[in-house]
């Protein structure tokens, strides 16, 4: 039988979070139960529950940056046992037979993926996401959390995390050009870009970041970048025309995208992670003079969140955060759009205890 949870939800994108109690469904044979621990809030929670990206399905509960424990696995379970340190991100099912699904990118199901809040489930309900106590996930959808990372402080990266690690990793970050690292600049130092500089440095890369003041410099360096480049000084485009092997693109700000193409060498890459709201503006001579690639990329499949997982264990990498209890969510919303966030809050999800649903 279905069960209901505490989570912190929403009736309307002009509405506080309430705590409601939320229907979880019983597990399926092929279904995990996890309780969760913390859950971590993503900017794209935010735009999704204040219908920045279109219509959102009300009353929703959002967050997919899950960690927490296993609590119950369904008869046919066979890679997961009660106890368990596991994650959930961005997704929850797909169609797991499709080119890509086969391939390991789920998130790119051409039958269309199950998102891990404000999608249609498999039984014709709509998912709601991690800020609650507990959620039921189709087992091909969980990830292993490494004994080494605190669920406080994994939970980002099930989103954050894999954003960045994935084009990095398909662009050959750690790679090296002519026998020496490659040039990373990460764009933006915010929630993704923090972690962009921490994975790229550990790759290998000689790693800069790019903002429009030197504000986080020391805070830049301490995550292993190099130097820090303020991209509002005189003749900074013309000073540094053809720098970089690969560009990370965190901002989800309009840019004048074509100056930022020239700060690329010959056949490099700018991969965009960031989705500003507005179409941005392009000459497509900014890529074919020098054969330069824009590329986006969306998440990652399961077991490239596995590998970034352990990845980040081993290099001793994780998310900078800060934890909040339930009643601080609303006000945290606005700090994290405010960039007053440094670089990532998430929920302590013991904070439901003692909270009654309204």
């Amino acid at each position: 039988m279905p069960f209901t949870v505490k989570a912190l939800q929403k009736s309307g994108p002009d509405q506080p979070f309430r705590v409601a109690n939320i229907e979880r469904r019983d597990p399926r044979p092929d279904d995990v139960l996890i309780d969760i621990k913390a859950a971590g809030i993503c900017h794209s929670d935010i735009h999704t529950i204040r219908n920045e990206w279109g219509e959102a399905h009300f009353p929703l509960t959002v967050g997919h940056e899950i960690a927490g424990v296993v609590e119950a696995v369904g008869t046919d379970v066979t890679d997961w046992e009660v106890g368990d340190r596991v994650g959930v991100g961005c997704l929850v099912n797909s169609c797991g037979s499709c080119q890509e699904c086969r391939a390991g990118q789920e998130q790119n199901c051409l039958s269309g993926n199950v998102g891990t809040y404000d999608a249609p489930d498999v039984d014709g309900t709509i998912t709601q996401g991690g800020y609650a106590q507990k959620v039921v996930v189709n087992e091909r959808f969980v990830c292993r959390i490494p004994d080494a990372l605190d669920f406080d402080a994994a939970a980002p990266l099930l989103c954050a995390g894999i954003t960045t690690y994935a084009p990095l990793n398909r662009w050959g970050a750690g790679d090296e050009k002519d026998g020496a690292p490659k040039k990373v600049a990460v764009l933006g130092l915010g929630g993704l870009g923090h972690m962009g500089v921490q994975i790229a440095a550990a790759m290998g890369a000689e790693v800069t970041v790019l903002s429009r003041t030197r504000k986080k410099e020391q805070l830049a360096l301490d995550l292993g970048a190099q130097q820090m480049l303020a991209t509002t000084d005189d003749g900074f485009f013309e000073d540094h025309r053809g720098t970089f092997d690969l560009i990370l693109n965190t901002i989800s700000a309009d840019i004048p995208v074509d100056r930022y193409l020239s700060l690329l060498a010959p056949r490099g890459v700018m991969a965009v992670v960031g989705m500003p709201p507005a179409k941005q503006e392009l000459s497509f001579g900014s890529i074919i003079g020098g054969g330069k690639v824009l590329a986006g990329s969306n998440i990652g499949g399961i077991a490239e969140t596995q590998e970034m997982l352990d990845f980040c264990a081993e290099h001793g990498l994780a998310a900078q955060i800060e934890t909040i209890g339930i009643e601080e969510a609303d006000a945290t919303y606005d700090r994290v759009v405010a960039g007053e966030v440094y670089f990532r809050a998430v929920i302590d999800t013991s904070t439901f205890e003692g909270a009654q649903p309204v």
